[in-house]
């Protein structure tokens, strides 16, 4: 669908509700082209299982639907866990997707379940509404479930933001819930009747933690506070975003700038402030340019504050200094400060299911059923079980032994901080593989890093299907990009912390090749890093060119191959 017939599919919508309702009720296995789109407001995309496609004896199309869940902060109750994995079941693929914006995404739906779907979520009290869609999506949050009352601060903005952010439609619960898409429109204030040019995602960062990327976000608010621990208020940032087009310089990723200083109560207005303005300038005529980010730099960080501050009712305050951010993972068992334990598990790619030597998805319902934990998930796709008596701990660690569910300290470096998107086969952007590609890639660089002494080396290393980010590639030490099947873009120089974009390595580098690759790299690491520095470090000093040349002449690679 071209990108103004999406713009005025929208505004024909009667407040997002279309004729959902109708396709929902017909025997198609799919939405019409105008469904396809409204529904991603409503927290589904269809898809269909691009596998099939494949091989000399192609079948029909066969489509299904992914249905995200929206959860601010990433927080959830045991029992909104447990329905999540029982819909896994019922009608979804039997797997779970923790989502790098702290969701949850079920796969395999098909049309005729959807509704009893998102009926049973939101018998949960889970919403899916405006988990896709040109809205605010999920509102992310650093997810620590310490009794620090800086960290609630953090969460319960988050919650509040997200409340305050949700499109005023009444077609949600009349489609999904009532099953009945009344006729009646209301007007939004805040999104109109097209909505936003783009998605929109919002962050709330604990200071000094960059666990939520915060700037790779069109908003990100990072908590300040006093030496008292009393609530300053927020440094505000503006324009992140990762996504980008292959050959087209139109398209980049970027980080977010530092606009202002808000009071703690002026944080609802000013974001409402910076969605009206991508609503008002974001380009609606190409959807490639039309993120935040792009006004930002067509326009100058000048002009947006000073827009900015038209659309607010009090004066901004310039920014003010933060600490610097250092990696937070949250995982492993930490105390709460109030007598419990929490516990970060690692999950690869995100991905809760059961596989050969890994019972993942039955040991976390195990433990869940048996000591009802709080629930928090991390951008980085992990799992926090929460509020634990200590005494519990030898139990719980039997339980996940016994499913063969590894914590944090018996993985390396880089499968600790790996990243990956779905990518194929659900994913209709996907060039080539990501998340069943990155386990393999990971073990092969785990041999070499073993063979260098740097197994432990925390180096992050972030891999997407296409250039779209959905995993952040951009903002890794190392980023694996799809180019071409089975072939990707090399990014390197990022940092850990998220603060600095990576640059092109090598391109159109085979996925079995790309363990080779880095290896010139990692032993040039190995013998001249400095002490105490980080891999996306030592490329930026050391320099992308000079390690260029080192890796060509190891591997006599072409000069085709350079960036």
């Amino acid at each position: 669908m071209s990108k103004a017939n999406v713009e005025q599919v929208k505004a024909e919508s009667r407040g997002l509700r279309g004729t959902l309702n109708e396709e929902l009720e017909n025997g198609d296995t799919f939405l019409s082209e105008a469904g396809k789109q409204l529904i991603k407001f409503h927290g589904s995309y269809q898809q269909e299982d691009r596998d099939a496609r494949r091989g000399a004896e192609r079948g029909p199309k066969q489509y299904h639907f992914m249905i995200r869940s929206k959860l601010p902060g990433g927080a959830l109750t045991a029992a909104q866990y447990l329905v999540h994995d029982q819909i896994a079941s019922l009608y979804g693929d039997e797997t779970l997707r923790i989502t790098t914006r702290q969701g949850i995404q079920f796969y395999g739906v098909i049309k005729g379940d959807l509704r009893n779907t998102i009926r049973t979520l939101n018998s949960a009290l889970v919403t899916t509404f405006g988990a896709c869609g040109d809205v605010v999506r999920n509102v992310m949050a650093c997810p620590a479930p310490t009794s620090d009352p800086r960290h609630r601060v953090v969460q319960q903005t988050a919650h509040h933001l997200s409340a305050e952010l949700l499109p005023r439609t009444k077609a949600y619960h009349q489609i999904w819930i009532e099953g009945e898409a009344l006729l009646e429109e209301e007007e939004d204030p805040l999104y109109g009747k097209t909505y936003l040019p783009r998605k929109f995602k919002v962050a709330v960062a604990f200071p000094g933690d960059n666990c939520v990327d915060i700037f790779t976000q069109d908003v990100g608010l990072v908590a300040l506070f006093d030496e008292q621990g009393a609530h300053l208020g927020f440094n505000v940032l503006a324009g992140g975003g990762m996504g980008m087009t292959h050959n087209n310089e139109e398209t980049f990723p970027r980080l977010a700038d530092v606009i202002a200083f808000i009071q703690p109560d002026r944080a609802v207005e000013t974001v409402k402030g910076i969605v009206s303005i991508h609503r008002d300038f974001g380009d609606r005529g190409n959807r490639k340019h039309a993120r935040l980010k792009y006004i930002l730099h067509d326009r100058g960080v000048e002009w947006f504050r000073e827009e900015l501050q038209k659309r607010l009712s009090f004066a901004l305050e310039a920014p003010r200094p933060m600490p610097a951010f250092k990696i937070q993972d949250h995982l492993g068992w930490h105390e709460q400060g109030d007598g419990r334990l929490f516990l970060g598990i690692p999950v690869e790619n995100g991905r809760i299911h059961n596989r050969e030597g890994l019972r993942l998805r039955d040991g976390l319902r195990a433990v869940i059923e048996r000591f009802s934990p709080t629930i928090r998930l991390i951008a980085q796709q992990n799992i926090l079980l929460a509020d634990l008596d200590p005494h519990d701990r030898p139990a719980i660690e039997a339980l996940l032994a016994e499913h063969q569910i590894k914590l944090v300290e018996q993985y390396s470096g880089v499968r600790r901080y790996g990243l990956a998107c779905p990518a194929l086969p659900t994913c209709g952007l996907a060039i080539t593989e990501a998340e069943r590609a990155l386990p393999g890639v990971l073990d092969q660089i785990e041999d070499t890093l073993e063979q260098l002494g740097l197994l432990d080396d925390p180096i992050h290393i972030r891999m997407t299907g296409c250039p779209n980010g959905c995993a952040r590639p951009y903002a890794a030490e190392i980023g694996l990009v799809g180019r071409s099947l089975n072939k990707y873009t090399i990014f390197l120089a990022g940092n850990a912390v998220g603060t600095r974009l990576n640059e092109v390595f090598l391109d159109l580098v085979s996925v079995d090749e790309i363990a080779a690759t880095l290896r010139p790299v990692l032993t040039h690491y190995r013998e001249n890093r400095h002490l105490g520095e980080s891999f996306g470090d030592f490329c930026t000093r050391i320099g992308l060119e000079t390690l260029r040349k080192i890796t060509k002449a190891a591997l006599s690679l072409p000069e085709s191959r350079s960036a």
